[in-house]
Formats: structure tokens, C-alpha cells, sequence
């Protein structure tokens, strides 16, 4: 959801950077990277939507905080700094995205803890979403993990992308996470974390658009509507590029994918693994 800039990426792949920050010696967080092979199957005669090879930008996530609050930062920063150096969140990562099983258990003995308030948005898999009324997902797994590295309860609550920065700032919530890229704007409002995940934004179009790459939108005579979910540095990223009368925002990035269906917008920029879960949804 989410300011690096324009990349192509042709397979799908998870790594770990080996380097963070000014210091060279630490390990980053694992990425992931777009591709037409990336795009869930489906026979030509059925599949609706598709991603195009050509990514938009790629973003590191960070979980945001209260400013000022260089305790609990400095907690948080230790605790995922060890998560990333010991494998566990490139475990999390490779069990939603992959399918790789992690065995992980995290919260298991809560009672009598204090409380380490989340907020997140969770209409955004593979990072944050709702199953049989939990929330679960990258974020909400990592989150776990480092409350059970600070002995501390995690507490989830779920709001609007748009209130999450004015919550942790506000002090209603210590934190948020949501698959939350570091912007400049961002940083007037809030403090980050060290980066846990490198994500891509990606294209979603109709599998008969005539829009095969970024240089298709960017062109001089191009009027192709946009579709984003709203205040997601794809809505920054996008108004920017193509200005206000070309973009339109939904609350979602479901609702931002039900436009594209019913031909309101001409394509769709998102998180490219939300991307691969509402097509794989859009192609059954």
C-alpha cells in the first residue's frame, strides 16, 4: 500500500537484504517482486483480470508509532531487527505467500500482560485480513511475534486506512501496521520502524485491455482512469503521476477491483500480492 521508483520484475521471488539503515552488518526483510507468472491461472476462455509484467514502484513497509515515543520504538526496532536476522519473518512471509507452513506459535500465554494496542486495516491479504472473524495475516503474524518478544499482549483493531496514523498519533493505539510504506508526509505525523518487508505496487487490468504497460498510461494523448485504494501511497503515487481527473478512490482495494469488473475505471494500482488475491477471487 504504499517511494522507491519504477522497476521491472519478470519472476516472483522472496529474499532477504543484507543490509538496513547505515549498517551494513544487519539483515533486511524479505521481498517480493510481480510477475505476469505471478497472476493466479485461469484458462484464456475464464480468467477476467491479469497483472502486467511491468511493476509500478516498489516500497518498504514499516510499522508507525507515536513520535516521540523512542522507548517503545527502540523496543519494537530490537525485537524485529532479531525476527529478521533469526529467519522468522521471512518464515511468515514464505507461509502466506507460498504456502510454506512455518510452525510458528506466537501469544499463547497472554493473561496478566500488558497490552501492545495494533491497528491495521484488514481488507488488504495477504498482510492483514479477516478469517472465521479473526484477523490474521503477514502483519497480524508478525505483530505476534514481537509482542511475545516484548512479553507483552497484542491487541489488534481494525479502522479505516485513513485513521490509522491519526490513532497511533492520537495515543488510542501504540502502533500501526498495515502494510505501511514511509513517506515523507508520514514522517511529519509519525515515527517508523526499521523496514520488515519490501512490497511492489502493481497494474491490474481486464485480460483485453489494450494497457500492456506503465509507458501505455504515462502517454501524452493516454485518458485511462485509475483505480486506487484511497490515501495508499498507490493513490499518492498515481494523483501524482496522472493528476486528480484521472484517479479514482474507493475505500478498498476491493471495492477499487469491483470498479475494474463493472468497466468504471480503466485499471487498478495496489499492493501486488492483494493484487494476486482479488484476481485469483475475480477469476473463479
Amino acid at each position: 500500500m504504499k517511494k522507491s521508483w519504477k522497476i521491472v520484475a519478470a519472476i516472483l521471488m522472496l529474499a532477504m537484504l543484507f543490509s538496513l539503515g547505515a549498517c551494513a552488518s544487519q539483515k533486511a526483510a524479505p521481498s517480493t517482486s510481480p510477475s505476469a507468472a505471478a497472476s493466479p491461472s485461469a484458462s484464456a476462455s475464464t480468467a477476467k483480470l491479469k497483472i502486467l509484467d511491468t511493476a509500478y514502484t516498489s516500497e518498504d513497509y514499516a510499522i508507525c508509532l507515536k513520535k516521540g515515543n523512542s522507548e517503545l520504538l527502540g523496543k519494537i526496532n530490537t525485537a524485529l531487527q532479531g525476527l529478521i536476522s533469526d529467519g522468522t519473518v521471512k518464515k511468515i512471509v514464505d507461509n502466506y505467500i507460498n504456502n510454506v507452513p512455518d510452525n510458528l506459535t506466537f501469544q499463547q500465554k497472554t493473561d496478566g500482560l500488558p497490552v501492545l494496542n495494533m491497528a491495521t486495516n484488514a481488507t488488504f491479504p495477504p498482510y492483514e485480513f479477516t478469517q472465521s472473524d479473526k484477523i490474521v495475516g503477514i502483519d497480524a503474524d508478525v505483530a505476534a511475534a514481537i509482542a511475545d518478544k516484548l512479553n507483552m499482549k497484542l491487541v489488534i483493531t481494525d479502522m479505516d486506512f485513513d485513521s490509522i496514523i491519526a490513532a497511533v498519533s492520537s495515543g488510542k493505539v501504540d502502533m500501526g501496521m498495515a502494510g505501511m510504506t514511509v513517506t515523507p508526509d508520514r514522517q511529519k505525523n509519525v515515527d517508523f520502524s526499521i523496514s520488515y518487508a519490501t512490497g511492489i505496487q502493481s497494474i491490474i487490468v481486464p485480460v483485453s485491455s489494450k494497457i500492456t504497460s506503465i509507458d501505455d498510461l504515462k502517454a501524452t494523448d493516454a485518458t485511462y482512469t485509475i483505480g486506487v485504494q484511497q490515501n495508499t501511497t498507490g493513490d499518492i503515487y498515481a494523483t501524482g503521476d496522472f493528476g486528480e481527473s484521472r484517479v479514482q478512490r474507493f475505500k478498498n482495494g476491493a471495492d477499487a477491483v469491483q470498479a475494474l469488473l463493472t468497466g468504471k475505471v480503466d485499471c487498478v494500482i495496489i499492493d501486488n500480492e492483494p493484487a494476486k488475491a482479488f484476481i485469483a477471487t475475480a477469476n473463479k
